[in-house]
């Protein structure tokens, strides 16, 4: 795992949390410089996501341990926020779950929360890897069912599509199947608990209603009173298209180093 910095040392630190086998750059890389003016912005690149690496993702637990051990190491173990894509999200919950960190602010965009049993699990990821890992390996799907069914969806959401795929961050021959298999995995079976309050940490929730109700009684399930942000958008949408609307909400959330004494 590594963690790309930006901005200055003394700002107050948001760390940025990247989706389902997405590149930190891909997911990121167009919101970061606006970010970097107020905050001390860290971008994780997950184990085996990282070009520069060779190593493979071992489990949502024991990802989330190296996240914490390296913001207890560079942020005395507290920070301002966190932002959760999609996936990023479970983590964002296992962080406020777990204690190990401070965290004034978690934030998840339209993460699902998707939970199963393992042998379903298994069979779910099975299913997927075949059709998702070209994907990511090659910056394309393989299956010709895929590809005009992605055909037909740019027709009628070009920018949203291109822009979404587009968070993956490419062909990208480093990442092993069984990276992509790990993460899949292993975040259907890691538990998520239920009423997740954590002392000085407030949830919010960039809500996607076109994804279903059904997700939004998941948050209320799994948090103790979020904030709840509902936003008549495809998942991620608000990030992936409109990057100057995400930063302004997501700062209004955080606040800037001005407003806040400059602490």
């Amino acid at each position: 795992m590594k963690v790309y910095a930006f901005g200055e040392k003394d700002r107050p630190a948001l760390v940025l949390l990247p989706g389902t086998c997405c590149h930190w750059k891909g997911n990121f890389g167009h919101v970061i410089p606006a970010l970097a003016r107020d905050y001390r912005v860290l971008a994780v690149s997950y184990d085996g996501f990282d070009e520069t690496e060779a190593t493979e993702f071992p489990t949502m637990r024991e990802e989330t341990e190296k996240i914490e051990d390296y913001l207890l190491a560079h942020c005395g173990g507290h920070i301002r926020g966190a932002y959760g894509c999609s996936l990023g999200g479970s983590f964002v919950g296992l962080l406020a779950a777990r204690g190990r960190i401070r965290m004034d602010h978690g934030i998840l965009g339209s993460s699902d929360l998707d939970q199963a049993p393992p042998l379903l699990a298994k069979l779910e990821t099975k299913l997927m890897m075949p059709l998702f890992y070209p994907l990511v390996r090659d910056g394309r799907f393989s299956a010709r069912f895929l590809q005009k069914q992605m055909e037909k969806f740019r027709q009628a959401m070009p920018e949203y599509l291109d822009a979404f795929l587009g968070m993956f961050g490419g062909a990208r021959p480093y990442v092993t199947r069984r990276s992509c298999e790990n993460q899949f995995y292993s975040d259907l079976v890691t538990p998520l608990p239920e009423g997740i309050s954590a002392p000085g940490t407030t949830i919010h929730v960039f809500y996607a209603e076109k994804m279903g109700k059904k997700y939004l009684a998941r948050y209320r399930k799994h948090f103790r009173d979020p904030v709840i942000y509902p936003q008549d958008l495809q998942h991620e949408e608000l990030l992936a298209c409109r990057p100057e609307g995400w930063v302004r909400l997501v700062k209004s959330i955080l606040g800037t180093p001005e407003g806040l004494g400059e602490e």
